[in-house]
């Protein structure tokens, strides 16, 4: 399969964005580019999306995906794409949705390695007590997607 390549910049840091299959297929945090783009329409929709999410007009993504993972990463991908804009749930949540508190640990993990953050929300899954869990760009920026998608939340003073 070829893969296709372009880079971003986003309030959360650089953004690399890898296509495959004629889909959005990984989205990486990197410090700065270092591969040449080579950019298609596809990751075009892709960065438009992005940046209409971080403008704050865009809460769902209509996208082509491609997730290459086992068939329980999928699933748990799949559950975490219905968890609401400005929505939060936790590992446990997760494993009930999949029909097996048994798989907690083996959700957290799939979780992890979410291959299209943000677009596949997992920076939603917190810890059952509220606390923030791990997130593959760091907790700052897990933090930052939380605080944002709330800001429209927030009681205005009129």
């Amino acid at each position: 399969m070829t893969r296709t390549l372009a880079y971003m910049e986003s309030p959360v840091g650089l953004l690399k964005l890898e296509g495959v299959a004629h889909s959005l297929g990984k989205i990486s945090f990197v410090d700065k580019e270092n591969e040449a783009e080579c950019n298609v329409e596809y990751l075009d929709t892709a960065i438009r999306q992005l940046t209409e999410y971080f403008a704050g007009c865009r809460e769902k993504f209509v996208l082509s995906i491609h997730l290459e993972g086992t068939h329980f990463q999928r699933n748990v991908w799949e559950e975490l794409q219905k968890i609401p804009f400005a929505g939060k749930c936790c590992y446990e949540d997760i494993a009930r949705k999949l029909g097996d508190i048994k798989v907690i640990r083996a959700a957290a993990t799939a979780n992890g390695r979410n291959p299209l953050p943000i677009i596949v929300p997992c920076h939603r899954v917190i810890g059952k007590n509220g606390s923030l869990t791990g997130y593959s760009g760091g907790l700052w920026r897990k933090k930052w997607l939380l605080d944002f998608e709330q800001k429209d939340l927030q009681p205005k003073l009129l």
